[in-house]
């Protein structure tokens, strides 16, 4: 290996994060965004880059600290970007011309702004944001705003730091793992004309809108909500939404569906007549599989496009670089097909998918995970995707000849530095015959002939999502201290058809903790350097329920780190900012109704029984699975006299594995190594 070496945990400060490519439609120039970790090691820098079709002259195109979200004008002249910049920690949209110079701010949105497209004419722009003043009740508030006092009380009300001020609560969703408790804003569109920065909310309500796409001529505008109907009920209490157009003056709204799909994302066909729509009818409720629709506007007509029960649409690809990706579906020039991203065994792949329901083409498949992906007019694709072995780089193909070229290389130095595991995969069959696909990584740099060697065993979250080839510092940087890695994808995993992701629900601990430990016994089974006897378990969320749940149950884990976890259906349900759909759905039950169905499922129901040291990670401000999920297990354990040790990371939310606090991030992975290192 000469003088490479593993991989540490602070190898997150040298990783470069390619998102985000948009190709300019007058000579194919590629812009795209790239994200790493500041100087200070305290947050993200990002900045984007351009570069000429064929991969030359990849030059920084902005300077700023937070430029993201690139869009090119539909003419090619101007290009649009998200910036933050001096005292406004707000984002707001800013534009540069195709050739250069100075970009200068475009909106100067109250709240800031959350996403834009341009309109087919080039001179406006459509903008999600925040619109207080839109709806007239709140379902946060503070006290004094609301209170029907003296006009003498308000006024002594006013003197209170806001701080010190009571929070009134009157709807059920009142708080977001990712914004906090909910302010009474609303989401909606706004329509910004460039040439007098003049603009004009189009929606308006107690509402949010969610996806949004420009007409093709650019007098109508598609967008998904759940507008509550007079006779409904509570809003909350559905996770349905709804397809709407309006005209580009917010007049004439028309809803084209009637509450039958979670919609996730529109997008409009080249000729104006027809929406595709990525969705799923919730016929197995939060472990539908995702479905391409399109919706006819002359007739108004919905059509499944590919009802095939091995596909799920967009990327499910657990990772732990914070990626995201390509998220709608997008018609090719000709309209007769549509491009979407698709999760499957192991994969994300791009397909191309018939609009008149006559099949299914992949366009980019392989073992890797494709994040992003655009089309030009001269039949190339570019595309971001990431492998076991790199974190995700720019490529490009030629649809016509079939050529892949690789046109970044933003991790090549580092990556050259070190040692990386290449995971193996193993099919292994459940005692209920079901194929289960997984993988294991050798310790970096040792082939393991000699010696046996400890076994660590890496348990995903969701549980509706999937490990596959994609890139894992956890696991590389796990590698690298000696361990072997064992990862995989129990029934309640996505890439395997509905049956399979359905497969958990109402059986947490049942089938799934099966499948894991069958993965555990087949790698015992044919690697015969794997040490039985120094097998640990780690996992988040759904994952660190699993790692709580095994503990619990068996002693063949002599270490084990549970992250962001979750100990107590019965509190999950009132705590969580998913927590009462979620439990009712996954768990089949309610706290009053089902107390001893919650309870059954919990790990802590289990606690005396535990004998392996295990280590607690929490974030403090995770409202998804909520820090007194640690809490209650690590009292109990205490209280028990077990090998236990409760971290608290302040400031850090559901997500800190993925995009927290750089180095919070750090002292979390060596938390991790730290534990299995002292009890393996």
């Amino acid at each position: 290996m000469g003088s490479r070496r593993g991989v540490i945990a602070e190898d997150l400060y040298r990783f470069n994060w390619v998102k985000n490519p948009v190709i300019s439609p007058l000579d194919g120039t590629i812009v795209y965004e790239v994200q790493k970790v500041n100087a200070k090691q305290d947050g993200y820098d990002s900045h984007l880059r351009r570069m000429n079709a064929d991969g030359s002259e990849d030059i920084q195109w902005t300077a700023g600290q937070s430029d993201r979200l690139p869009a090119w004008s539909p003419d090619g002249k101007q290009l649009a970007f998200l910036r933050k910049s001096g005292t406004d920690q707000h984002p707001q949209v800013w534009i540069m011309s195709a050739y250069g110079g100075e970009a200068h701010q475009a909106t100067d949105m109250a709240d800031g702004v959350g996403s834009f497209l341009w309109s087919p004419d080039s001179q406006s722009l459509l903008i999600a944001a925040t619109n207080k003043s839109s709806q007239p009740h709140q379902a946060i508030s503070n006290q004094s705003e609301q209170s029907t006092s003296t006009h003498a009380d308000h006024a002594e009300d006013q003197s209170v730091p806001l701080s010190k001020k009571a929070i009134e609560i009157n709807r059920i969703i009142y708080k977001s793992d990712s914004s906090g408790l909910w302010d009474g804003g609303r989401t909606h569109l706004y329509v910004h004309k460039i040439a007098d920065q003049s603009g004009t909310w189009i929606t308006s309500g107690d509402y949010d809108i969610d996806d949004f796409a420009w007409s093709p001529d650019g007098k109508q505008i598609a967008y998904i909500a759940h507008i509550p109907s007079a006779d409904e009920g509570d809003p909350d209490f559905s996770l349905k939404n709804d397809l709407f157009t309006i005209n580009a003056e917010g007049h004439e709204r028309h809803q084209w569906t009637q509450h039958q799909y979670v919609i996730s994302s529109v997008n409009w066909s080249p000729d104006g007549q027809f929406i595709a729509m990525v969705a799923d009818d919730q016929s197995y409720y939060n472990a539908t599989l995702n479905r391409l629709y399109q919706l006819s506007l002359a007739t108004g007509t919905i059509t499944g496009l590919y009802d095939h029960d091995d596909i799920m649409l967009l990327n499910s690809v657990v990772g732990d670089t914070g990626l995201s990706s390509t998220y709608k579906p997008i018609y090719q020039a000709s309209g007769q097909a549509i491009d979407v991203l698709c999760t499957t065994f192991g994969a994300c792949h791009l397909l191309s998918i018939a609009t008149d329901g006559s099949g299914v083409q992949t366009i980019l498949g392989g073992q890797r995970n494709i994040h992003y992906f655009a089309r030009t007019a001269k039949q190339h694709l570019i595309f971001i995707a990431a492998d076991p072995l790199q974190p995700g780089e720019l490529f490009s193909w030629n649809i016509e000849t079939e050529v892949e070229t690789r046109l970044t290389h933003h991790n090549d130095d580092l990556l050259q530095q070190l040692i990386l595991s290449k995971p193996e995969e193993m099919s292994v069959t459940s005692v209920d015959g079901k194929s289960l696909q997984a993988w294991i990584m050798r310790p970096a740099g040792d082939q393991a002939d000699h010696t046996k060697v400890p076994t660590i065993l890496e348990i995903h979250g969701g549980p509706h999502a999937m490990y596959g080839y994609t890139f894992m510092l956890e696991f590389q940087l796990l590698v690298s201290q000696g361990y072997a890695v064992i990862f995989g994808n129990p029934r309640g995993s996505h890439g395997y058809g509905q049956l399979f992701v359905n497969a958990c629900r109402h059986d947490y601990g049942g089938g799934d903790y099966q499948d894991l430990m069958e993965i555990t016994d087949y790698a015992l089974e044919h690697y015969d350097w794997i040490d039985k006897d120094r097998l640990g378990v780690t996992g988040g969320s759904y994952g660190g329920f699993m790692t709580n749940w095994i503990v619990g149950h068996t002693d063949r884990f002599k270490a084990a780190v549970t992250q962001r976890s979750i100990s107590n259906w019965i509190s999950m349900y009132g705590v969580s900012d998913i927590g009462f759909h979620f439990v009712e759905d996954q768990i089949a039950g309610n706290p009053w109704d089902h107390l001893n169905t919650l309870w059954d499922h919990s790990p802590l129901a289990y606690v005396a029984n535990v004998k392996t040291p295990i280590l607690i990670l929490h974030g403090e401000k995770d409202l998804r699975c909520p820090i007194e999920q640690g809490e209650q297990w690590f009292i109990a354990l205490k209280r028990l006299g077990a090998v236990t040790k409760f971290v608290r990371f302040p400031d850090a939310n559901h997500e800190l594995s993925r995009s927290g606090h750089p180095q919070l991030r750090i002292q979390r992975l060596n938390h991790i190594v730290g534990w299995f290192n002292e009890y393996l």
